[in-house]
């Protein structure tokens, strides 16, 4: 894949006197051009006021220095309608390696994220009341700032954190077993029993006086019991823990990762969703200006009632268009709001322009190196094998020797016995062999291995999704970047088809039909612009999440 180091898009928007004359508004236009570029990458970003469409180039932060182009075009015309290029490209130094850190790990600052937006700290919390649930405030936000609020907010990402912190208690469990246990027991029983009574009441028969008395005793009893050989099983124990922490550790670097890429998906479907409204915005006003222009003509007598209907008919699809559009953003602002866990009363905008994310600068085979790499699921896989092996290990350690030590002191007193306190020790050791179980110990030792065995081949299936994914991605984020350079000239060319159809039908040599066919043209160029710029940027973020880890590896994306 050839790399584009620069992309500049340059936006011109010409001067169209002689449609002002005639329309008395302006009609949107502006030609892109696509030029290769050596040091720097540049961005798009797109917005429309009354009906004027204007892009310029974001700065991108690269090492040189820093060029800024302004060109003026046909401002003594029409002010309003004057071309502005500007190409900036931006290049700044991070002074402290606390900055580079952040952006290594494409963090940033805590503080840069609303305080309103933190969650209710109970989870068991849910609203009663209407006003409750009702959205009070729209809160714009970055993909920065959104990922940010993801790591501290996402539920899953918390759910997977205690799963973590369960495991690690299990291996807590199991590093027990390398200590001795110590119990205490202690019996107080007191009474009288049956023998004792009948011997008292022959005696009193045979005229001999005795004093019925209770017996009540104290026996206390400290142990002492430490497994001195268990055949291996305590070893595969805590070995099996510990890799089952460590599993609990890559799922929740894979967590973090999917829920970084499920993030940002939902917040390119955002932006997608508010282009499509300003798309569909542009689209009602060029119907609403054909409308005019059809019954000015069918006024002055040079149009007919036919051009007018037609006209009426294009407007209310592109309102119908316009209110679907904003419906489908409202569920897309929702989604995101859900992902991020916000409270009840808040909804959420996109602060982000629609820009090129980066470049991606590895080839397709280093890519997919990198993935083998990093990949959390295949770590996950191993992990689960070496589980598998000590769980074996373990059960197979039935069939062998047990060695036990045992210590034992034992304190005895008894009331009304007129004797003292007696005390005894014993120690010794215990052992135990299971000489026959009937084949279990040995049959649960083959289903740990067929477990095993499982983790292998699911090790081989994983690589070969995660290769396919890469390259799933890579070639979409080439085609993407493609269409960039193709729909920006198309949409030049819709916009100009444009203006030539609203002037022949001025002219009476056109028809209202040519004039709706142009706009439905211009608004499909439009969407396919925004739609590649996106697209791209979805790629871009499922490359990043095919190979992951990228923190801690290479760079692999300019900006």
């Amino acid at each position: 894949m050839p790399k584009f180091r620069h992309f500049v898009v340059v936006s011109v928007s010409a001067a169209l006197a002689e449609l002002t004359t005639i329309l008395g508004s302006s009609t949107p236009s502006f030609a892109l051009n696509n030029e290769l570029c050596r040091d720097a990458a540049c961005h798009v970003s797109t917005s429309h006021d009354n009906g004027v469409l204007t892009q310029n180039r974001l700065p991108s932060r690269q090492t040189g220095v820093e060029q800024h182009i302004v060109k003026n075009q046909d401002n003594a015309n029409n002010a309003s309608l004057g071309a502005d290029l500007h190409i900036e490209m931006s290049n700044d130094r991070y002074n402290t390696a606390d900055k580079n850190r952040l952006i290594a790990q494409n963090r940033v600052p805590e503080t840069l994220v609303p305080s309103n937006l933190q969650p209710n700290p109970n989870p068991l919390q849910f609203p009663t009341r209407p006003e409750e649930v009702n959205i009070e405030v729209t809160q714009p936000l970055t993909l920065q700032q959104v990922l940010e609020l993801a790591r501290r907010n996402n539920r899953q990402l918390q759910i997977a954190l205690l799963e973590l912190e369960r495991t690690r208690a299990a291996l807590r469990e199991a590093q027990a077993a390398l200590y001795p246990t110590a119990d205490l027991q202690v019996d107080a029983a007191g009474g009288r029993s049956t023998q004792s009574e009948l011997s008292i009441e022959r005696a009193n028969r045979q005229g001999v006086d005795q004093i019925e008395e209770g017996s009540f005793s104290i026996n206390g009893t400290l142990g002492l019991s430490y497994d001195l050989f268990t055949g291996g099983r305590r070893a595969a124990q805590i070995r099996a823990a510990e890799e089952q922490v460590r599993n609990s550790q890559l799922e929740v670097e894979r967590l973090s990762e999917q829920t970084r890429l499920d993030i940002t998906s939902a917040y390119y479907d955002l932006q997608q969703s508010d282009q499509q409204v300003r798309i569909s915005q542009a689209a009602v006003e060029n119907a609403q200006q054909s409308l005019r222009d059809a019954q000015l003509l069918e006024r002055a007598g040079l149009g007919t009632r036919f051009d007018v209907l037609r006209a009426q008919v294009q407007l209310a699809n592109e309102n119908q268009n316009l209110i679907r559009d904003r419906s489908q953003q409202q569920i897309n602002r929702r989604v995101l709001a859900q992902l991020l866990s916000l409270p009840q009363s808040v909804n959420l905008s996109a602060a982000d322009p629609v820009e090129i994310a980066g470049l991606w600068d590895l080839t397709l085979e280093q890519s997919i190196i990198q993935a083998f790499q990093n990949r959390a699921e295949l770590q996950q896989q191993l992990a689960q094998r070496n589980i598998n092996e000590e769980l074996r290990r373990a059960e197979l350690a039935a069939r062998k020797p047990q060695l036990n030590l045992f210590a034992n002191y034992n304190v005895l007193d008894v009331f009304n016995d007129g004797l003292g306190i007696a005390d005894g020790y014993s120690i010794g050791a215990r052992l135990r062999w299971s000489l026959f179980d009937g084949g279990s110990a040995q049959a649960r030792a083959a289903q740990r291995q067929a477990d095993k065995e499982i983790a292998e081949t699911r090790f081989a299936d994983t690589r070969n999704q995660i290769r396919l994914q890469v390259e799933q991605s890579y070639y979409q984020l080439q085609s993407n970047l493609e269409n960039i350079q193709t729909s920006n000239v198309a949409l030049d060319q819709a916009r100009e088809a444009l203006r030539l159809a609203r002037l022949r039908f001025q002219a009476g040599v056109g028809t209202q039909t040519e004039v709706i066919d142009a706009e439905t043209e211009l608004t499909r160029a439009e969407g396919n612009r925004v739609r590649a710029i996106i697209d791209y940027n979805r790629a871009l973020a499922n490359l990043q999440r095919s190979i992951s880890n990228l923190s801690s590896s290479a760079p692999a994306v300019s900006r």
